[in-house]
């Protein structure tokens, strides 16, 4: 049975559309592409992580953003954002642009958006992407990224190293 081919934009230093390309092509090349991670806060303010399945190309088994995934080809940062959200948990809410972060080996030659939402909903994790999720408050989180920087993505540890220095507060 053939499933249908991915199709992303690759694109250049700046972000800028060169042209489209599929999956495959994009990742055996080392070429520049976009993806978009989203941080779902509960209304305690914890942030909800997840551990990827085993099967996932990029980072198998690390702990990454609540939800996150590549950018479909002529797709937006933001409409790529709310899809994966729903697609990897079921969720639906007003997403907040944070932060971006330009694209290099150390995050798959991604360039990477970084959204917020809050939601009390419970999520309804894809078990083909998602093992297992939790939430955490930020000094939990930091702890744990501290004793064992291996258990996560390169993303989520860039992201969450720029909000740290957003906010102070968390020790």
């Amino acid at each position: 049975m053939e499933t249908e081919q991915e199709w992303f934009d690759v694109v250049d230093e700046q972000d800028c559309f060169i042209r489209k390309a599929p999956r495959a092509e994009v990742h055996q090349n080392g070429l520049l592409h976009r993806a978009a991670h989203i941080w779902v806060f509960n209304s305690a303010a914890e942030l909800l992580i997840h551990r990827r399945a085993a099967g996932k190309e990029e980072e198998p088994l690390k702990l990454t953003s609540s939800a996150c995934g590549h950018l479909s080809a002529g797709e937006s940062y933001v409409q790529a954002a709310e899809r994966e959200l729903f697609e990897e948990l079921g969720l639906r809410a007003e997403l907040k642009f944070l932060h971006k972060i330009p694209s290099g080996p150390e995050i798959g030659y991604e360039h990477t958006a970084l959204f917020s939402c809050h939601s009390d909903e419970t999520p309804t994790p894809d078990k083909r992407e998602i093992i297992s999720y939790e939430y955490l408050n930020l000094n939990e989180l930091k702890k744990q990224i501290e004793q064992h920087p291996e258990d996560f993505t390169n993303p989520f540890r860039l992201f969450f190293t720029w909000y740290l220095q957003s906010l102070p507060e968390v020790k």
